[in-house]
């Protein structure tokens, strides 16, 4: 039923109970021209005079006693389901569908999921992890995250913060092994390679020269299609791997994991939030949004300044050497 139908009717519902548009206009918050032309629009749309006319008072006509009485309890239905869906709007509560990419993101999720779950615990989370990029409407997602804007038409992205991608090693792998001076020594290492789970394809490394993003091809030793175990592989000293900041910022500032060749390191793309739009958002979705925005915007976590940078892999190489001597 259109809204400007079920207007008319309440209109015409009213004014037979008050027995006058004008206080009928008045309850519902219209001017009496617009209650008379949503009644004038009723007849003529149902083809029937409702009610007698006169200066002083609007009497209901038999067609609209009989339209009266089939009419008043639907409306009151109508009218009880747009509470209860204008309630749940409001209510932080209920299912709460996320979406993100299953590499890089597994560490992000968590501390969010537990900040908002501790806060409004009446909200179930259904978390869905996939580097595959679904279809965001007919997946009925709420909130998703993915690295770089969302392609979809109608979904709001907002930026978090920048995914850096860092040449690392451990220790135990500079010790025995060596630091590459530059990229083209990189050919005389082992590498580790991602495998992305939705193309099945292995990726080139993306790095940095001058300001010019550009792809290095690898020779691997060792493929993986997750993230967290490539940051193990890693840290084992079984190659050197380009990792997200996300992955390595903490093994870096814990001394676990030195940077290498850190002015090649790409940071152009980021993650990001998106969603449709917040006016639209039942409370619960427009909580979360604030939420991840509030933990996740611009957080240092997963991000290494210039600085940090450099100054872990001269203290990485110079241990290095020191242990070689």
């Amino acid at each position: 039923m259109p809204i400007n139908e079920l207007r008319s009717i309440a209109t015409f519902v009213k004014t037979a109970e008050l027995g006058s548009l004008r206080q009928a206009a008045t309850a519902q918050g219209m001017t009496p021209q617009a209650a008379s032309q949503a009644l004038a629009q009723l007849e003529r749309h149902l083809g029937v005079r409702l009610f007698h006319r006169t200066t002083r008072s609007m009497s209901l006509t038999d067609a609209g006693r009989q339209f009266l009485e089939a009419a008043k309890p639907a409306l009151m239905g109508m009218q009880q389901a747009l509470r209860i869906a204008r309630q749940s709007q409001e209510d932080i509560a209920g299912p709460l569908r996320i979406v993100g990419p299953q590499s890089v993101f597994g560490a992000v999720i968590w501390p969010l999921l537990d900040a908002f779950c501790r806060r409004y615990p009446q909200v179930q989370p259904d978390v869905h992890l996939d580097d595959r990029i679904g279809n965001w409407v007919e997946d009925r997602v709420d909130v998703g995250f993915r690295i770089g804007p969302s392609p979809a038409e109608g979904v709001i992205a907002r930026r978090l913060f920048s995914l850096q991608l860092i040449i690392c090693a451990a220790p135990s792998y500079l010790r025995r092994h060596g630091a590459p001076e530059g990229l083209e020594s990189l050919a005389e290492h082992r590498c580790s390679a991602f495998r992305s789970s939705g193309t099945g394809q292995v990726l080139p490394w993306f790095v940095k020269v001058g300001e010019v993003l550009t792809e290095l091809q690898v020779f691997p030793a060792l493929t993986v299609n997750d993230e967290g175990l490539e940051t193990e592989a890693v840290l084992a000293g079984h190659a050197i791997g380009l990792l997200t900041g996300v992955a390595a910022a903490p093994h870096i500032r814990s001394g676990r994991l030195v940077p290498l060749l850190v002015e090649h390191v790409a940071d152009k793309s980021g993650v990001f939030v998106y969603y449709g739009s917040r006016a639209a958002q039942p409370a619960r979705v427009r909580a979360f949004i604030d939420v991840a925005i509030e933990l996740l915007a611009d957080n240092p976590a997963f991000v290494l300044t210039a600085e940090e940078l450099r100054s872990a892999e001269a203290q990485g190489r110079e241990a290095a050497r020191g242990k070689d001597s």
